[in-house]
């Protein structure tokens, strides 16, 4: 069993001051019993509306009207919100008239989901950006952390590198402004970040202009680095802190974790009814709920004590794979920053971290019996048996030995593959990160680390089924969607706390680096 650690009062004060210096009041703070009402009495049906919305008039003169309202039904405090806000516009993209090639369409269409430079408002939640960048679409208004990595393929692709530099300086802003980078550029996910794809999107455009990239961005790559190793120099052994865990040998691990352990203000509704019927009794439903957040599979059978259950989520329990494997590549990506700027010991040091972590990785989540990679939980120190996608990353990452790899593809093939793509997982409990649904990102996934380790032949077949069915999808409605059913073709992907969402960055981005890859 883990320990948890606990940091004294003043440095914990001292971290909470210094962030607040940096941020706006969040919808809660800003709008109190209002934000309440409107959120739990699902005035607006989607609650990050609300949260998304920008007043009419000052804060102080919305709530006078508000605390004299007679009547405070949904009918009323609809009229009231309507009346008071601007609400905001889905990122919808125009779709074309009549069909035609989708690679064509997607090349020309990118300036659809793109935004330009935000103007600062007051009392607005969104984080304003200083150059353009790519929204994912639907009520997906801002950029998005790990999908930017993948709609950053399709740019390339398409030799758009110009907003791939762009939204690599947002990046390195935001990590400069707020020490990391965030869910997504709005105030109220500033408490958590994403999968850490940043070293993998310096190291796509300086493939492209060479090592002075790596020279540019070393910055904040190695300040982002540093945020998910906070506390490595004063935990022990057995100790859990934030987002690491130090294990028994002193090798440093991860997990997705939130500062922040309220409901999430975008699912303000979604996680009280959660936190009601939460089957534990640690009192840390809304981390967990937050943690899985962070982790972009929200929701998903990995985080869950029965398998099947939201409410016996555990995910700040648990190391997860793809986690360990990102920052795994992410150390080797720093080791090449420093070499290229001759710092060799620097260079060395994150060598020896990247080397460290591999051997944990083959040593903690790769199961010999069951010859696949998982996650690994905290608390009974085993695997956690869920399969998923996941456990195809360290082929991603090349962390794998070619017997391993070998092993790995058998499981794809046997019980991943459809015929849409692959599926995330292999169990249907309604989350929208479990079967039947297939998700961009781990096709891209998947396909490139069956390619590393030259399994060419399953690698095409997942590729050109996942691309028939954006085909298909596209010619019958002219959208790119968020996920498909890749189990039962022309049903569309469900599950989740809100409808599937059409756009689509990453789905645009992976189809056209497919194209790319297998023309």
């Amino acid at each position: 069993m883990m320990k948890k650690i606990f940091l004294p009062l003043w440095l914990l004060l001292t971290v909470q001051v210094n962030a607040q210096l940096t941020q706006s009041p969040t919808p809660d703070q800003l709008w109190g019993k209002l934000f309440t009402d409107v959120q739990l009495k699902r005035v607006l049906h989607d609650n990050k509306t609300f949260v998304d919305a920008v007043p009419k008039l000052s804060p102080d003169s919305i709530l006078n009207l508000y605390n004299r309202l007679p009547v405070k039904d949904s009918s009323s405090l609809s009229d009231f919100v309507h009346a008071y806000f601007i609400l905001p516009e889905h990122a919808e993209v125009a779709t074309p008239k009549q069909a035609t090639d989708l690679k064509d369409h997607l090349q020309k269409h990118w300036n659809n989901l793109v935004r330009q430079a935000d103007k600062k408002q007051h009392y607005n939640s969104l984080l304003p950006l200083p150059y353009p960048y790519v929204v994912p679409g639907g009520r997906f208004r801002e950029i998005y952390y790990w999908d930017s990595y993948f709609t950053m393929l399709g740019l390339a692709a398409s030799n758009r590198y110009d907003l791939v530099e762009h939204m690599l300086n947002n990046f390195s802003y935001l990590v400069k402004t707020y020490g990391h980078i965030p869910n997504g550029n709005r105030n109220y996910y500033l408490s958590r970040s994403q999968p850490p794809y940043f070293a993998l999107m310096v190291q796509l455009l300086a493939q492209k202009k060479g090592s002075s990239i790596y020279r540019r961005y070393l910055p904040a790559l190695q300040k982002e680095y540093d945020y998910w190793m906070e506390g490595e120099d004063i935990i022990k052994p057995g100790e859990l802190y934030k987002r690491i865990m130090k294990m028994q040998d002193g090798t440093v691990l991860n997990r997705y974790f939130d500062d922040s352990t309220i409901p999430r203000q975008e699912s303000y509704y979604e996680d009280v009814q959660t936190g009601l019927a939460y089957k534990h009794k640690d009192g840390a439903v809304y981390r967990h709920l937050r943690a899985a957040a962070e982790s972009g599979w929200d929701f998903s059978s990995r985080w869950f004590a029965d398998t099947f259950n939201l409410t016996s989520i555990e995910t700040t329990n648990i190391l997860p794979v793809d986690l360990n494997c990102l920052l795994y590549t992410y150390e080797q990506i720093l080791a090449t920053a420093y070499a290229s700027q001759r710092q060799n010991s620097k260079s060395r040091q994150y060598s020896q971290r990247a080397q460290k972590r591999k051997e944990a990785i083959n040593r903690l989540f790769w199961s010999e019996e069951k010859q696949y990679y998982f996650d690994y939980h905290t608390g009974s120190g085993t695997h956690t048996d869920r399969w998923s996608l996941a456990g195809v990353m360290p082929l991603f990452v090349q962390a794998a030995t070619q017997q391993q790899a070998a092993a790995v593809t058998d499981h794809v093939r046997s019980r991943f593959l459809k015929p849409g793509g692959v599926v995330t997982t292999t169990y249907k409990t309604g989350e929208q990160w479990d079967a039947p649904n297939g998700w961009p990102p781990l096709q891209y996934v998947t396909v490139k680390g069956l390619t590393n380790y030259k399994h060419n032949s399953l690698a095409d077949t997942i590729a050109r089924r996942w691309m028939k069915i954006n085909e298909d999808v596209y010619q019958r409605t002219g959208k790119m969607m968020e996920k498909y059913d890749v189990e039962v073709i022309g049903l569309e992907g469900g599950g989740g706390e809100y409808p599937t969402q059409d756009g689509f960055g990453w789905t645009n981005g992976v189809y056209l680096e497919f194209r790319r890859m297998f023309k």
